[in-house]
């Protein structure tokens, strides 16, 4: 039985999710709909709100008070966690979908792809959430709010839409694609504080990429096709790091690779 191609999902799952951040503002502004509104470190479904839960985190730690409403926004990001992983990183953030559009375009241009120039510790990832949190704590001020990269995606949508004008803060989005280029996803390997939070909350995450170890050949293809540098023939890719997109399942040519359900990770 032929296998799907994660990789093509994963992208058609990316297109969708940016385009709706397009879609959104442009039924807003044109025909006064509001059954969806914001974008994805808010956003609204009639009366339902979904709230990034860094975002959430940050509003609580500097309110110290439990809004109800914002718990209850959390709570299904927060959920799919827990149960899948960081999947927001990559079958949903509109950041992924930009580097992906970049190594496709850098294809179809005949030129080598994004490679792991600088690797660093790992463990950047929960220096990176730390210190965003304690900063924010520190100023009084939800940082990430107002300088997460995937939001500002959505933020400069808006603003082109409503404004025709972009803000100067999109220039966090063009250095985090230049990191890409130099290093692929650096940004998202070590300096992501909400993708440091998803990891962490999927730490016992029931979905993983499993190896069977049954006719593995050593091959080494999935480790290169990860884009986060792990080495899933290791068995990386069950660490807290992996964000189940696929890629490596993609590039075993045995099927040693495939994702499954867990009951005890």
């Amino acid at each position: 039985m032929t296998r799907p191609s994660w990789n093509r999902l994963r992208y058609a799952s990316l297109t969708a999710s940016c385009s709706l951040l397009l879609i959104i503002p442009l039924l807003n502004a044109s025909l006064n709909w509001n059954f969806l509104q914001g974008w994805y470190q808010s956003i609204g479904i009639g009366d339902l709100w979904i709230v990034s839960p860094l975002e959430g985190l940050e509003s609580l730690l500097i309110s110290r008070r439990a809004y109800g409403p914002l718990l209850v926004g959390m709570l299904l990001p927060l959920l799919v966690a827990g149960l899948l992983g960081r999947v927001f990183c990559s079958w949903i953030c509109p950041l992924s979908f930009l580097s992906e559009s970049l190594d496709r375009l850098r294809q179809l241009l005949g030129l080598q792809p994004s490679r792991d120039r600088w690797r660093l510790f790992r463990q950047l990832l929960w220096l990176s959430l730390g210190l965003e949190l304690l900063l924010s704590l520190v100023l009084g001020a939800p940082l990430f709010v107002f300088l997460s990269p995937p939001g500002l995606v959505g933020r400069e949508l808006m603003t082109l839409i409503f404004f025709h004008s972009l803000q100067l803060e999109g220039i966090i989005i063009v250095v985090v694609l230049l990191l890409h280029l130099l290093s692929r996803r650096f940004f998202c390997r070590y300096l992501c504080p909400l993708g440091g939070l998803l990891a962490l909350c999927g730490t016992r995450r029931r979905l993983r990429v499993s190896l069977q170890n049954t006719a593995c050949s050593s091959c080494g293809r999935c480790d290169r096709s990860c884009p986060l540098g792990l080495r899933p023939s290791q068995g990386e890719s069950r660490t807290v790091y992996c964000w189940n997109c696929g890629a490596c399942i993609d590039q075993c040519r045995n099927q040693e690779l495939a994702f499954k359900f867990v009951r005890s990770p």
